[in-house]
C-alpha cells in the first residue's frame, strides 16, 4: 500500500508552497531596533525552584509576601519586552500571600503537616490563558472572547491553588490555542526571552517565555501537539505532556472534541527539574495513582534509545546539525556515566508524522461525532469565511491572524475520508515502538528540527510540528529538557520519551540531564 497519486500531489504542494513564501518572507521582512535580550536576575529569591520556595516559607526563612513581590518586580521588569503576562491579578496574589503567611504564623502542628496539607503553600505560579482560572480572561486568545471572565477553575488550576500555589495572573497564547507561535490579536505577540526578536513558541508560549525569563518559577501548560512542548524547548525550560487521562483536560477554551482529549495532555512548565513530578502529582489528583510517580528509579537499570530525526520527511526542515551534536552528547554521558548502552534505533513511519497527526486530530469519537471545525470555533457562535477572511486580512481588516486563517483553509481541504495508507503507518508505528520501550525503554527524539525561529517563521515551515505531535497521537509521555545554549544563544533541548504510564522514567532522566547539562540559563546572563 502505498499514497495514491492524488495524495502525492497535495504533498508536492504541501511541500513547495510554503518554501516559496518563506523566500519571499526573508526576501521583504523588515529588521527590528528593538534591544534583544533582558536584564539578569537581581533578586537570589528568583533561582530557587518552587520546591525551595515553598520550604524556606514554611521555615519561616522568607515571607510568602516577599516572593510574591520578587515575582511581581520581575515582571513588571521584563513583561513589557516579552508581552507573556497579559492579564495580572497582582494585589489578589499579595492579599493571598499574606494569608498563607498567617496560616503559617498560627499552625501548631509544623513543617510535616504545612507540607503534606499544602506542598506549594505561598509559591506563585501563572496560568496559561486558555485554563479558566476564576476572575481572569479566558479567551483562547479569540478577540470574540476578549470580555469572557472564567467564574470556576479549572480541576487543574484548582488543585494547585488548593496546594497553596498563588497564582500571578494569565500567560498568552495563539489563537485558538491551534499554532506554534503564540501570537492573537486580543493581545498581540509574545517574544522569547532569549532574543526578543525570536518567537516562544505556542500554544503555551506566553507559559515559556514567562518562565524562561525568570518572571515565574512554575506554571501549567496544555499540548495537543508540542503546546509544552515547544514553547519549552525554545525558552530553555523544562515541560511534561504526560500519559493520558491522567491530569483532566476539562475547563479549557478551546475545548477537545472527537478524539482530542485522547490526544491532548495537561502538564506542568517549569524552570527546575526537581519541580516536574510534585506539580504533575498535585495536577493529577486521584488520577496519579495510575502512575508510579514514588517509586525509586534506577537509572542504570533503564534501556535507551535515540532516534535522531524523523527520516528525511520532505515536509519538515532538516535537524539542526547542533540539535544533532547536543542530542549525540546526551547519549554519550549517559554511557560514559551510567554504563549504558544508548542504541540508535529509526522507525521509517516518522517519515509520515504531519500526516499521522494531521489526520488523527480530524477522526470522530467512539459515538462517529467528529471534532467542531475550527471555523466554527473561530466564529464563536458566529459565522467566518476563511476566503473572506484572508482578502480582510491582506487589508488589515480580519480580526483572526494569518495562522487561524491558514488552518480553516487546510481544514476545508481534508478529505472526508483518511488516508488508509496513513492510518496503516500509524498502526505500525505504533506497535513498534511500544514494543522498543515496555516499561523500562527511555527514547531521545528532537523536539523541533529548528532552534527558535524569527517571529512569523512556522507560517513556512507549518509541518515541523510533526517532531512533537506525533508523540500526541501515539499517547506517550514525554519530558522536554534544556541542553545548555547554542552558539547563537539559543536553547538547545531534547524530547525524553517513555512508554504509556511510564511518566516516571523521562522525569528521572530530567533531573540527571539537569544536573548533567545545567539546566535553565538565565537569559538575561546569556
Amino acid at each position: 500500500m502505498a499514497l495514491t497519486i492524488g495524495e502525492r500531489v497535495r504533498c508536492f504542494l504541501l511541500v513547495l508552497v510554503p518554501r516559496l513564501f518563506l523566500a519571499l518572507f526573508r526576501l521583504v521582512s523588515p529588521g527590528t531596533k528593538r534591544p534583544k535580550h533582558l536584564p539578569p536576575i537581581r533578586n537570589p529569591l528568583l533561582t530557587l525552584s518552587a520546591v525551595q520556595l515553598a520550604e524556606k516559607i514554611r521555615r519561616r526563612e522568607v515571607t510568602s509576601v516577599e516572593v510574591v513581590q520578587a515575582y511581581i518586580d520581575r515582571i513588571q521588569e521584563v513583561n513589557p519586552l516579552l508581552n507573556a503576562l497579559v492579564k495580572d491579578r497582582f494585589s489578589v496574589a499579595i492579599q493571598e500571600a499574606a494569608r498563607a503567611d498567617k496560616l503559617i504564623e498560627e499552625e501548631n502542628g509544623g513543617e510535616e503537616v504545612l507540607r503534606n496539607r499544602f506542598p506549594l503553600l505561598g509559591v506563585p505560579l501563572s496560568v496559561k490563558e486558555s485554563f479558566a482560572l476564576q476572575g481572569m480572561p479566558n479567551s483562547g486568545g479569540l478577540k470574540s472572547r476578549g470580555k469572557v471572565l472564567a467564574s470556576v477553575d479549572a480541576p487543574p488550576v484548582a488543585l494547585l491553588k488548593r496546594a497553596g500555589a498563588i497564582p500571578l495572573g494569565v500567560t498568552n497564547t495563539s489563537e485558538l490555542c491551534m499554532w506554534m507561535e503564540s501570537s492573537n490579536h486580543l493581545y498581540g505577540i509574545t517574544s522569547n526571552p532569549y532574543d526578543l526578536e525570536r518567537m516562544c513558541g505556542g500554544s503555551s508560549g506566553g507559559e515559556g517565555s514567562i518562565i524562561g525569563s525568570g518572571a515565574s518559577v512554575i506554571g501549567i501548560g496544555s499540548d495537543i501537539g508540542g503546546s509544552i512542548r515547544l514553547p519549552c524547548f525554545f525558552n530553555g525550560i523544562f515541560g511534561h505532556k504526560p500519559s493520558k487521562d491522567v491530569v483532566s483536560n476539562d475547563g479549557q477554551f478551546p475545548s477537545c472534541t472527537g478524539l482530542q482529549n485522547d490526544y491532548s495532555g495537561s502538564g506542568p512548565m517549569c524552570r527546575y527539574a526537581e519541580d516536574l513530578l510534585p506539580l504533575l502529582k498535585i495536577m493529577a489528583g486521584p488520577t496519579a495513582d495510575k502512575l508510579s510517580l514514588s517509586e525509586e528509579v534506577d537509572l542504570k537499570k533503564f534501556r535507551f534509545f535515540t532516534v535522531v530525526d524523523d527520516g528525511g520527511s520532505p515536509l519538515t526542515s532538516p535537524v539542526d546539525n547542533q540539535l544533532i551534536q547536543a542530542q549525540k552528547r546526551v547519549a554519550a554521558r549517559l554511557e560514559a556515566d551510567l554504563g549504558v548502552k544508548v542504541k540508535e534505533v529509526s522507525f521509517p513511519q516518522l517519515k509520515y508524522s504531519f500526516q499521522i497527526w494531521d489526520t488523527f486530530l480530524a477522526l470522530p469519537d467512539k459515538d462517529g461525532k467528529p471534532p467542531q471545525p475550527f471555523v466554527e470555533l473561530m466564529a464563536d457562535g458566529g459565522s467566518v469565511w476563511p476566503f473572506w477572511e484572508l482578502i480582510k486580512r491582506i487589508f488589515g481588516r480580519s480580526e483572526h491572524t494569518v495562522a487561524a486563517i491558514g488552518l480553516a483553509l487546510m481544514e476545508s481541504s481534508h478529505s472526508s475520508k483518511p488516508s488508509q495508507f496513513i492510518l496503516k503507518q500509524m498502526e505500525e508505528l505504533q506497535k513498534e515502538m511500544e514494543d522498543l520501550l515496555g516499561t523500562d525503554g527511555v527514547l531521545l527524539y528532537p523536539s523541533h528540527p529548528l532552534l527558535a525561529p524569527k517571529h512569523h517563521h512556522p507560517l513556512f515551515t507549518p509541518y515541523n510540528i510533526g517532531y512533537t505531535g506525533i508523540l500526541n497521537i501515539l499517547g506517550l509521555p514525554v519530558t522536554q529538557c534544556p541542553l545548555g545554549l547554542s552558539k547563537e544563544r539559543l536553547p538547545l533541548g531534547v524530547q525524553v520519551v517513555a512508554g504509556k504510564l511510564q511518566d516516571h522514567l523521562p522525569l528521572a532522566v530530567a533531573l540527571y540531564l539537569e544536573k548533567a547539562f545545567g539546566g535553565w540559563v538565565d537569559p538575561g546572563m546569556a
